[in-house]
């Protein structure tokens, strides 16, 4: 099912009102949603899949219009429903008519969806809208939630598997099967092949790509099958310097925003750099990001067929220069790819999985106990006080990310560099592959 309609008469507030989630950027600038947002959700017992279109009608002055029509076209020839949104407060206009002549050839059931009828002066266009031809014509608000149950109840009907039957079954089917997926976050600054590598890994032109920094805005979920197993792609927006986004327009910094909240909920991040150049402060930056998050991560080094051409010998340098401005993250592989040339490209997903897994890992306490006893005996942590500082035991309280407990005698926290040789040595003994490990220090209480 798509939503198709001119530019601000709603679709994303709908999509978003629909899903029950902010994904959509949402904003008063015509032509804000450039690539198609897709999501699964459900009513009546019946599931189904939403996309929200860009602006593919109307006059725009958006340079890579020509792309975002391309996009938009695409996913309403793959639909089997459509939504035509239109404007109730403005009635009809004659860019509702262009979108007409688009959506009927298309020969799917398409529901009339007239929106913003809260408004007094829509009450008097309302009817102005039966002239195409469509039924039903159903009148809603997205933003207060006004008559999106009457909604959808009337996009069950219109499915082509409807509730009871076909549809059902289905559901039924994909609860029993369902296979557990890995949220994977793709980020990083602008231009560095982020949308690229998206393309490149699903084997088809899902996200839009252009040398214009900020072509992409929305964060875009994708679900990617291989090896048995569900991976969900996320493109995010470029993420420049805090100082350049304040001064951006508003739809940039709420892109950023949408960004960091796709690394909070990823399991993984793949960390964006662009290979032709030195490792900015900038990537530095993103990068603190998503380790704080607690999301395993991969440093990607995307362009690297651009370094290759100049220095074959380049990669232990190249590297080098990663690990010293990205100290943090020393537990991080780093892949070199093309997301261009498809050079390296299934190291990516092999990664992932690897750091996803490790994630997950749980050491029992008897061996959590045993590394105590080996570590402490070579390294005993060191003790400000008068009372010599021992740890008397310690468990994996959680996964993803790996976090330990450690209860001693009267400390209340480590030394940083003692803290950091116990993850050191909790790696080095267990693995927790790409993945951060949050220490706890408690006092036994007596």
């Amino acid at each position: 099912m798509v939503l198709v309609g001119r530019p601000n008469v709603g679709k994303s507030t709908l999509f978003n009102r629909i899903t029950g989630r902010r994904r959509a950027i949402v904003a008063a600038k015509p032509g804000t949603t450039r690539d198609t947002l897709t999501q699964d959700t459900e009513w009546l017992g019946v599931t189904f899949r939403i996309v929200d279109s860009g602006g593919v009608f109307g006059a725009s002055t958006d340079p890579l219009q020509a792309q975002v029509v391309e996009q938009g076209m695409r996913a309403m020839k793959a639909a089997n429903l459509v939504l035509f949104v239109v404007d109730g407060r403005e009635g009809c206009v004659s860019a509702d008519e262009e979108v007409v002549r688009k959506v009927r050839p298309l020969g799917v059931p398409v529901v009339m969806v007239v929106n913003k009828t809260d408004d007094r002066r829509a009450k008097n266009h309302c009817l102005e809208f039966y002239q195409f031809g469509f039924e039903p014509v159903i009148e809603i608000s997205a933003e207060h939630g006004l008559g999106i149950g009457d909604l959808l109840d009337e996009v069950v009907k219109a499915l082509p598997q409807q509730r009871g039957t076909l549809a059902s079954k289905k559901t039924n089917a994909l609860t029993d099967t369902k296979i557990e997926e890995v949220a994977v976050a793709v980020i990083g600054r602008p231009n560095v092949g982020k949308s690229s590598l998206v393309n490149r890994l699903l084997h088809e032109p899902r996200v839009m790509v252009n040398a214009q920094p900020g072509t992409t805005r929305d964060a875009i979920d994708e679900v990617l099958q291989w090896h048995g197993k569900s991976f969900r792609l996320v493109d995010t927006a470029g993420i420049r310097r805090a100082g350049r986004v304040a001064n951006a327009e508003q739809v940039e910094a709420v892109s950023v925003l949408v960004a960091k909240r796709a690394i909070k909920r990823s399991a993984v991040a793949l960390v964006m750099l662009d290979a032709s150049e030195e490792v900015a402060d900038q990537d530095a930056t993103i990068a603190g990001e998503a380790a704080r998050s607690g999301c395993g991560i991969v440093i990607v080094a995307n362009k690297w067929d651009l370094r290759k051409s100049t220095d074959p010998l380049t990669a232990k340098t190249f590297d080098e220069s990663v690990r010293r401005k990205l100290r943090f993250l020393d537990f991080a592989p780093i892949l070199h790819i093309s997301a261009l040339t498809g050079e390296r490209l299934s190291k990516v997903l092999e990664t992932v999985d690897r750091i996803a897994s490790a994630r997950s890992q749980r050491v029992p306490t008897a061996a959590v106990n045993h590394f105590v006893e080996k570590v402490t005996r070579a390294h005993s942590p060191p003790s400000s006080g008068r009372k010599v500082v021992r740890i008397l035991y310690a468990s994996q309280i959680g996964i993803e990310p790996p976090s330990f407990v450690f209860f001693t005698n009267v400390a209340t926290k480590f030394h940083f560099s003692y803290e950091r040789f116990l993850i050191n040595q909790l790696r080095e003994t267990f693995g927790f592959e790409g993945s951060p490990i949050k220490i706890h220090v408690r006092r036994r209480q007596k």
